[in-house]
């Protein structure tokens, strides 16, 4: 049976960005608060944050460190990690942080008068090869009309 580890959270920084170099590279950790809002029995508006560890690698924690900080919003695309380790008196420790390969930046910016979006520019997923953008052709050779 196949399984699957993806997570997709839209949320706000907790904290500015913490880099650091490793022997893989740099490596930055963060958290993204998400939200929840719900009415509840007596229709009094309730409200539910969950907050989520964040690891970028490379380039993407580059441009985490110079692009965000505390309360801007972004997308994140990547897989649950859980650790573990033994503190000094014996007790295992868990840390379960998302591992992100595809990241989004979400807040816009003012240049020159003008609003552009940081997501347009910051987007640095692996993209389809060429051949899958292509227009399709039907039997004839014809561009689909739509």
């Amino acid at each position: 049976m196949a399984s699957l580890n993806k997570v997709m959270l839209i949320g706000r920084l907790g904290q500015d960005p913490e880099c650091k170099e490793v022997t893989n590279g740099l490596v930055a950790n963060f958290t993204i608060a998400t939200n929840e809002y719900w009415n509840d029995k007596q229709g009094q508006k309730q409200e539910s944050t969950e907050w989520h560890k964040i690891v970028v690698w490379g380039k993407q924690a580059e441009l985490a460190q110079s692009f965000l900080k505390k309360g801007s919003q972004v997308y994140v695309e990547g897989k649950n990690q859980t650790s573990s380790w033994e503190t000094q008196t014996g007790e295992t420790r868990y840390k379960t942080e998302v591992s992100v390969h595809k990241i989004q930046f979400l807040d816009s910016k003012q240049s020159d008068g003008e609003t552009q979006t940081k997501h347009d520019i910051m987007d640095y997923a692996p993209k389809q090869p060429a051949a899958a953008t292509q227009p399709h052709k039907n039997q004839m050779g014809d561009d689909i009309p739509f």
